[in-house]
């Protein structure tokens, strides 16, 4: 295990920040496996499941089993770490200007196919590293101003040559899923088949500029910018979300960070075998993602657990009126997997009180909550 640290600069004079990078195996070794966890810094599950599978990767390297290379930022957000305000962890939204940690990643498409014209051949292989050498060339050219895009500028060059990368993220309550774009989904059905993912929302573009679209959407945009010469998907990048906030627990955790290295092994990254279980969900597009939202301010409850799969019409929370002790219904209208919700129970009107996954596409716009 060898340990990097980038020195990102704080917001004021003599404030600085680290972001720790653990690298495994050969670093010119394929594939190379990014993963990394707390991009959102109040989501403990990412950073607990990142951490343990250092160890495990440890251990495995002792053993001589890395045959590819992996490396594992446990914490990615150091900005976001320090913003605590009255007690409270808030992690997911910069406090300076208001922008969520994981939008507005750069899209290097343009310049790195600007880059490319008249050089890519009939060799796809020779194409994925004439892509790389172009997407690093494109992210070099941007000068970062202020700690956030220094940040976002060290994370896409950490995870530009992976083969694959895994943003380990949280809902505030919710079943395992992940987020990815439909040319990746092959490459990622095992893990989700590995982790049990209870959704797999799929969506060529979700909105935002999100960090696992910034490394595999260029990819799709270049291959279709030169369709006379062959460039296959150098980087399936996804979104795992690894159930709630408050499943922050070193047994699951050790679980999930297994199942991780199970899909290792599948990859060929690490020695072994493991046979895949049968999957627990079928991919569904995030364009039919329902995300229900309240009516009217109140006290929040379910009527459905986490899993249930609803139907059309079905009452899936209520909202009781604290000045007429009203209950009002908050029904599904599509049918798929009730698959994440808030922590909070009191709800104000317009909040997100859940996510369905429903498989008929009836969204447009950006699609991934702000």
């Amino acid at each position: 295990m060898r340990e990097r640290c980038f020195s990102l600069p704080g917001r004021g004079p003599g404030t600085r920040h680290q972001v720790l990078t653990l690298s495994f195996g050969d670093p010119d070794a394929r594939p190379h496996v990014h993963v990394q966890g707390g991009l959102h810094a109040d989501e403990g599950p990412g950073m607990m499941v990142a951490r343990l599978l250092a160890d495990l990767l440890a251990q495995a390297e002792a053993a001589g089993r890395l045959r590819g290379h992996v490396t594992v930022v446990p914490f990615a957000n150091p900005l976001g770490l320090g913003q605590v305000l009255h007690g409270d962890h808030s992690g997911r939204f910069d406090l300076y200007d208001g922008r969520n940690f994981n939008r507005d990643y750069p899209d290097l498409s343009d310049d790195a196919a600007a880059g490319l014209e008249g050089r890519l051949t009939g060799d796809p292989q020779r194409n994925v590293a004439l892509v790389r050498a172009a997407l690093r060339a494109a992210l070099q050219q941007r000068q970062p101003v202020g700690p956030a895009e220094a940040l976002r500028h060290h994370l896409m060059g950490l995870a530009l040559d992976a083969d694959v990368v895994l943003d380990l993220h949280c809902d505030g309550e919710a079943e395992m899923h992940l987020y990815t774009q439909p040319a990746a989904w092959d490459r990622l059905a095992p893990l989700a088949t590995l982790t049990a993912c209870r959704a797999v929302l799929l969506a060529e573009v979700s909105g935002g500029h999100p960090f696992d679209e910034a490394l595999s959407g260029p990819w799709t945009a270049i291959a279709a910018r030169f369709p006379d010469h062959p460039v296959p998907l150098g980087c399936a990048s996804t979104t795992v979300e690894l159930r709630g906030r408050s499943d922050v627990c070193r047994t699951q955790g050790l679980r999930d960070a297994q199942a991780i290295m199970d899909y290792l092994v599948h990859l060929g990254v690490l020695s072994g075998s493991v046979d895949l279980p049968p999957a627990a969900c079928s991919p569904t597009p995030l364009a039919g993602s329902e995300a229900l939202t309240a009516p009217a301010a109140g006290l929040l409850s379910y009527a459905v657990p986490l899993g249930s799969l609803v139907q059309a019409g079905q009452t899936v929370a209520e909202i009781t009126d604290l000045e007429t002790g009203q209950v009002i219904p908050v029904r599904a209208s599509t049918t798929g997997v009730f698959y994440a919700r808030p922590a909070t129970r009191i709800a104000e009107a317009g909040k997100r009180l859940g996510k369905i996954a429903g498989d008929r596409p009836f969204r447009d716009g950006p699609l991934l909550s702000p």
